[in-house]
């Protein structure tokens, strides 16, 4: 008999699903046939498999050690332990961190979360952060991999939220699904903007291109954007606003300011061609001067990233 007990990275999740994950080369009807005949047991009770987890709750398993080892899919365990061995320890410029989540200030140019094994990206940092500082297992990992929720263009900086534990994981995945957090963004945009506006149009987007359009009405395929834009400083050719994002559509803040006619600078694809090779040359801008600045969850909890030094300087008319 094994004895597993649920900690705080599994819990809130139906017990067939977590046994469906810590045994990998199980099949459902085998979990529910174990369950039925007792050697699976919840609590030292008979179990369905629909209960709820929670932490400290214990799964008593009567297999023999050839059959756990078999339906437990151990290499494929020291395989994932192997691959976290071998991620390079690189910055993570932590923001916030508490048991269930973690907050970072992702720089420009770095991906969020990789295509392929091998891509340096924040979700990469965070596996090695967890990993080489113990706050994941071989087997914790094997039933949970703590990731990233929201994505960031790789060449725009700020905030990017993770779950480290399951509950983290569902708890911010349903802020954002909900839209019951508020997200703000601060950018340099090409002219002057004097007062406040609130733009609503309609967004299409082209995945052959890898782009998206605006449109001021509503056509087939088309999804709605609501972007708010208050002015914090005007220069004499360019304004440092802030950008209230009350929807989260791809590319939505660098096509909608460029449609409104106050491009971001910098910004390669939605940009303006005369304005970003005239503040490469005098200020060495290579990327979109966008920055997720700050962060309000709907308890209150506000995370705000420092933004790059280019911003200071852009404010203090340096470079």
């Amino acid at each position: 008999m094994k004895e597993l007990t649920i900690d705080k990275t599994t819990a809130g999740q139906r017990l067939n699903k977590y046994l469906l994950k810590y045994f990998k080369n199980a099949t459902s009807s085998f979990i529910y046939k174990m369950l039925r005949k007792k050697n699976i047991v919840l609590n030292g009770k008979k179990a369905t498999g629909s209960e709820m987890l929670k932490e400290a709750d214990k799964i008593k398993v009567f297999f023999s050690d050839e059959t756990f080892e078999k339906m437990r899919g151990a290499a494929a365990a020291k395989a994932n332990a192997h691959r976290l061995d071998r991620l390079p320890v690189k910055p993570l410029s932590i923001v916030y961190e508490d048991e269930d989540i973690l907050v970072v200030n992702k720089p420009a140019g770095l991906l969020s979360q990789g295509a392929k094994e091998g891509d340096d990206s924040v979700n990469s940092r965070l596996l090695a952060y967890l990993w080489k500082d113990k706050k994941i297992t071989e087997e914790s990992f094997a039933l949970f991999h703590p990731s990233v929720v929201n994505r960031l263009d790789r060449n725009t900086s700020g905030l990017v939220l993770a779950g480290k534990t399951l509950a983290g994981t569902q708890m911010l995945t349903e802020e954002i699904r909900n839209h019951s957090s508020q997200k703000y963004y601060h950018c340099f945009v090409a002219g002057r903007l004097e007062k406040e506006c609130k733009l609503r149009d309609y967004l299409i987007k082209d995945p052959a291109q890898n782009r998206v359009f605006v449109r001021k009405d509503k056509t087939i395929g088309a999804l709605e954007i609501k972007t708010d834009v208050t002015p914090l400083e005007v220069f004499e050719d360019y304004t440092y606003v802030r950008v209230h994002l009350l929807t989260g559509r791809t590319h939505q803040i660098r096509a909608h300011l460029s449609f409104a006619g106050y491009p971001v600078i910098g910004d390669p694809k939605y940009g303006n061609r005369e304005v970003n090779e005239r503040f490469c040359k005098k200020y060495n801008v290579r990327r979109q001067l966008l920055h997720a600045a700050e962060y309000v969850m709907s308890d209150g909890r506000a995370f705000r990233a420092q933004e790059p030094e280019l911003f200071r300087q852009l404010r203090n008319k340096k470079g």
